[in-house]
């Protein structure tokens, strides 16, 4: 009677795969050659023919675990999809408030479950619309926020104790995170009932993608202070974001993007706690951004493993003692930077493949790039049809219906592992060189997603990186028409009448009495900068008021260029 695979040491496992290898293999190689001598993931982990349960033999059982329990390595709740689907939450932005607000509406109606907010350059930098530095930015690439009116009119008829909303932004974050709980009290909300969040993950910022205004100092202080404020008051409220998708997009690996996320994560974790606020307080409400790459098995075992690295960072290092503390949750996205030009329709495949692996994943929500987005704002149809897609994985795949389906994997179990490892491995790099401020001044991290993405470019140019209608099955003459979303040229003139009808009615004397109190908030470390920031844009006051004032005492900063 043949033994049973789980009565099979290793040894005699691998005894068995090495046999193979000398007869069938060897056979059949001598007939049929592979496609070349080594293959990698796309983040360059080298990857065996196959896998076998003694790859895995040295993995802890408690390190896959079950789905809802310590390290949560399959998933941070015990039903996941079974109990609900992840949130729908495609992203939208442009024009003003009343613009976006549309489009909104547009996908609430075709069953979005969440909202997701892009803001223009000028609000991202703190400019308000009519400043000089705006000129040409106003709602183009995002919505146009400048005070409170303009929170209004983004969130006309939506209740925010009903759907979650999201604010991607980052160095101005605090003041968005202001109109949104103004608007709420405005209303009569419950703020404990209230759910979304605001990205605010500024230390990628200097990282990856460059939208920053003031030194790292008083910036993280700011992310530290909007995290204390809503441990206090918004008990459903996710006050940050920490992103990793941005470091990928920036072109990193998949690694770095994971283990420069925890780097940065245990820089907020450190300065909330300097405050005396307790991490099971605070803990529970930090959420995560991630990228969904093009390398399927690859991407669904970055996800497990950074589950289980930050319940084990969260546990061990930061002493947590609640589920909830140890319990990662994140929005993921498709690759922005995987959608081509051309034969732009095939980005309707790069996401639907992109999407399944997020959820395979155990992503909490998702958004799903447009097939249009390599040109322009994704116009209506592009958003249905990605939303369409998730729809179809939710409804007709019936891949919700078991929790962490891949768990158990020998080849998915095995690169978890080896994601444990290298991440761990880089985090302790980070320790050792003086932890992660200091290598964000020095161009550390910058240099390893610099050298990543010149990698993958030189790939890309070779053909080692297959890009279909790029370097591969190209066609040529095939810059078919594409309808665009188009850019309102009243957009500036609409946005900029309501941000001076606000300063002309507003009462002057409180809003210059406020800032100076914002100042003195500013210079005192110990003094949470949220609640006079909630008052001033209750007062009328502007983004650009409030950036610039600080701007004063806390000056801007400027990147050391690293070659």
């Amino acid at each position: 009677m043949s033994k049973t695979i789980s009565h099979m040491s290793p040894e005699e496992i691998a005894a068995s795969v090495s046999a193979w290898e000398k007869t069938e293999v060897a056979a059949f190689l001598a007939r049929t050659p592979e496609r070349k001598e080594q293959f990698f993931t796309l983040g360059d982990f080298p990857v065996k023919r196959t896998y076998t349960a003694a790859d895995i033999a040295d993995t802890p059982a408690e390190d896959i675990g079950l789905p809802g329990q310590y390290p949560f390595t399959r998933g941070p709740y015990p039903t996941m999809y079974r109990g609900r689907n992840w949130t729908m939450r495609q992203i939208a932005g442009f024009g003003t408030g009343e613009d976006t607000n549309k489009r909104f509406k547009y996908l609430i109606a075709q069953g979005q479950t969440g909202i997701s907010t892009d803001f223009d350059m000028p609000t991202l930098m703190g400019y308000d619309s009519d400043h000089p530095m705006s000129e040409g930015e106003v709602g183009r690439e995002g919505v146009a926020i400048d005070t409170l009116a303009d929170m209004r009119e983004l969130l006309e008829g939506i209740d925010l104790e009903e759907i979650s909303v999201s604010l991607t932004i980052n160095p101005t974050a605090w003041i968005l995170l202001a109109m949104y709980i103004a608007l709420a009290e405005e209303r009569g909300n419950d703020l404990n009932r209230i759910s979304g969040t605001v990205q605010a993950d500024i230390l990628k910022e200097y990282m990856a993608q460059k939208e920053y205004i003031y030194p790292i100092a008083p910036s993280v202080r700011i992310v530290r202070d909007m995290i204390a404020y809503s441990a206090k008051t918004m008990k459903r409220y996710n006050p940050i974001n920490i992103s990793g998708y941005h470091i990928s997009e920036a072109g990193s690996s998949p690694l770095h993007e994971a283990a420069f996320t925890l780097a940065n994560l245990i820089v907020y974790v450190d300065e909330v706690q300097k405050t005396g606020v307790d991490v099971d307080d605070f803990a529970p409400r930090l959420a995560f951004f991630f990228v969904c790459q093009a390398d399927f098995f690859e991407e669904i075992a970055k996800f497990r493993a950074l589950r289980r690295c930050y319940a084990k960072i969260m546990k061990d290092r930061f002493g947590a003692k609640k589920p909830e503390s140890m319990r990662l949750r994140f929005h993921c996205q498709t690759a922005a930077a995987s959608l081509t030009k051309p034969q732009y329709m095939v980005n309707v495949m790069r996401t639907t493949a992109q999407a399944l692996a997020a959820v395979l994943g155990g992503a909490q929500s998702l958004h799903t790039n447009g097939y249009d987005e390599a040109f322009a704002i994704p116009t209506e149809h592009a958003m249905q049809l990605a939303l369409r897609t998730q729809q179809v994985i939710a409804d007709e795949t019936n891949v919700t219906q078991v929790v962490d389906p891949l768990g158990g994997s020998y080849y998915v179990e095995s690169l978890t592992n080896d994601y444990e490892r290298k991440i761990f491995e880089i985090l302790d790099e980070v320790e050792e060189r003086g932890g992660t401020i200091k290598l964000i001044e020095e161009g550390w991290f910058q240099k390893h997603i610099a050298d990543f993405a010149y990698e993958t470019a030189l790939r890309k140019q070779s053909g080692e990186k297959p890009v279909i209608g790029v370097n591969r099955y190209v066609m040529e003459n095939t810059d078919a028409k594409i309808e665009v979303h188009p850019y309102d040229q009243t957009t500036a003139d609409r946005q900029i009448a309501r941000t001076r009808s606000v300063r002309e009615t507003r009462d002057e004397a409180r809003v210059q009495a406020l800032l100076d109190d914002l100042v003195a908030a500013a210079r005192d470390d110990s003094t949470n900068i949220m609640p006079v920031t909630i008052d001033l844009v209750k007062s009328g006051a502007t983004m650009g008021d409030i950036v610039e004032k600080l701007k004063v005492i806390w000056g801007v900063y400027r990147e050391t260029p690293v070659f």
